[in-house]
């Protein structure tokens, strides 16, 4: 059975930082590209970051990108989301999925998700 955890959400003042991780289990984690995503209420889900199996390439939304690192330890089965300067249009919940196949930024995509955990940045 595979499980994706999340933690490290919170509340922040703007201009903070926060660290998510997302340890895997169940799966050969290795192999999967994995993503990280967003939903703020009433928004659909929005594509944040995704880093390739090997930590080695990463891509990322226009409106994180200087400011969101991504990376991971297949050693560790868990994939980081560093986020600085965060703003208030940050806060959403924050979720992190698994793609067997392509390092993809649709949702629809990903095999696996996790339950997500809360950001909230206040101005």
């Amino acid at each position: 059975q595979v499980r994706l955890v999340e933690s490290g959400g919170g509340l922040v003042q703007a201009g903070g930082s926060l660290r998510l991780s997302c340890v895997a289990s169940g799966l050969t984690f290795s192999t999967y590209v994995m993503g990280w995503f967003r939903q703020a209420p009433g928004k659909e889900r929005e594509f944040v970051a995704v880093i390739s199996r090997g930590g080695g390439s990463t891509t990322y939304a226009d409106s994180v990108k200087g400011r969101f690192t991504a990376s991971r330890d297949n050693a560790k089965n868990t994939v980081y989301l560093q986020m600085n300067s965060l703003k208030p249009e940050d806060t959403a919940v924050y979720s992190c999925a698994a793609d067997r196949y392509y390092d993809s930024t649709h949702p629809e995509s990903y095999n696996y998700w996790g339950q997500g955990t809360q950001v909230t940045v206040s101005s």
